[in-house]
Formats: C-alpha cells, sequence, structure tokens
C-alpha cells in the first residue's frame, strides 16, 4: 500500500498531541485516529505497532521543539556574548510556550523509555546526539563557556520548562522568563 506522507506526517502530530495529553498508557491507534480526524483503523495502516508508533513521535517531537533556521541565521548576528546566550535560552521557552504538547509528550516518552528497552536504546541515541550538536553549535559559534556550560544550561532548562508547563503556580513568585535570565548569569562566564 502506498502511504501518503502527509497523512502519516498528520498521524504522527495528532499522536504527539494523544501523549501530552493522555500519556503513554492513552496512546492507542483508535486514540490517534480520533485526534487526526480520520477513519478508524487509518493509523493501524501507517504503523507497525505501537513501538513504531512511539519511534516515529521520538523523530517528530524533535523537530516541531527546534529553533526556526532563519530565526537561528538572525540571532546569531549578534555579537558571542553572556546576553546572546540569554537570548536564545528565551527563544527556547519561547518555543516550548508555544508547543507545550510537544514538550510534554517528549517528557512522556522519556519516561516510556524506562520501562521499553529499545525505546530507551533509540531515545538515549537520539537525546545524545542532540547534545552533542547542541554543545558543536555553542563552540563552533563562539559563545561564551564550552561542554559544562552546555550541559549545566542543558540541566538547568530542562528542569524550568517542566516546572513552568506543568506545575507553574509551584515557582511563584518567580516568573520563568526571570529564572532563565538569572540561570544564564550564574552558569554562563563573562568573556
Amino acid at each position: 500500500m502506498v502511504q501518503n506522507l502527509a497523512r502519516r506526517a498528520a498521524l504522527v502530530d495528532a499522536a504527539i498531541e494523544v501523549l501530552a495529553r493522555e500519556g503513554a498508557r492513552g496512546l492507542t491507534f483508535r486514540a490517534v485516529d480520533a485526534a487526526a480526524g480520520v477513519p478508524k483503523g487509518t493509523a493501524s495502516n501507517y504503523f507497525a505497532n505501537r513501538d513504531d508508533l512511539l519511534h516515529q513521535v521520538g523523530g517528530q517531537v524533535h523537530l516541531r521543539l527546534g529553533p526556526d533556521p532563519a530565526t537561528l541565521v538572525d540571532t546569531m548576528r549578534a555579537p558571542r556574548s553572556r546576553e546572546l546566550v540569554d537570548t536564545l535560552m528565551h527563544q527556547l521557552l519561547d518555543r516550548m510556550n508555544r508547543d507545550p504538547a510537544g514538550y510534554l509528550a517528549l517528557q512522556e516518552l522519556r519516561l516510556e523509555a524506562t520501562r521499553r528497552p529499545e525505546l530507551r536504546a533509540a531515545m538515549t541515541e537520539t537525546m545524545q546526539a542532540n547534545f552533542d550538536s547542541y554543545v558543536q553549535f555553542h563552540v563552533d559559534s563562539g559563545l561564551p563557556g564550552g561542554a559544562e556550560t552546555v550541559a549545566l544550561l542543558y540541566l538547568a532548562m530542562t528542569g524550568l520548562v517542566v516546572e513552568h508547563l506543568t506545575l507553574p503556580e509551584a515557582m511563584r513568585p518567580f516568573a520563568a522568563a526571570e529564572l532563565v535570565s538569572a540561570l544564564v548569569a550564574r552558569i554562563v562566564p563573562v568573556e
């Protein structure tokens, strides 16, 4: 059967929404069909099984959460400084705010990976490749700090975004944007 690539992409995006809303246990072909607004049985024609669907979601969610290339090029015209890193971290927070379902689905995938060895291996490979690319981008761009700076920013921003998207009231009286700048000020050296 020849598959419609646009429909496949729509099914994966619908699966991301279901995963974010219902968790891994709620991710069924029937739920994906309903979320995508397609006839029952459609998702099962596009994905061999649930594991296949989870792997497809894992690949797509990173694309959804990534920076817009044109925006990144424009941002990177600024001098290499702590202020530029601050701008990049605020843009990251803005992307998560625009697509909270994408980020929450990623967290659900992480949790599901603790129970599924094959998904764990795939997620580990993807996350390691992403982290390596973050370090490479930071270093190649001449931003202040090195791999450890990126690791600390990554860990701090991951925690901040999880709190911000799941239990924002727990961070009161602090606003996420203010915390981003505080993290950058404490982690990124002045060069």
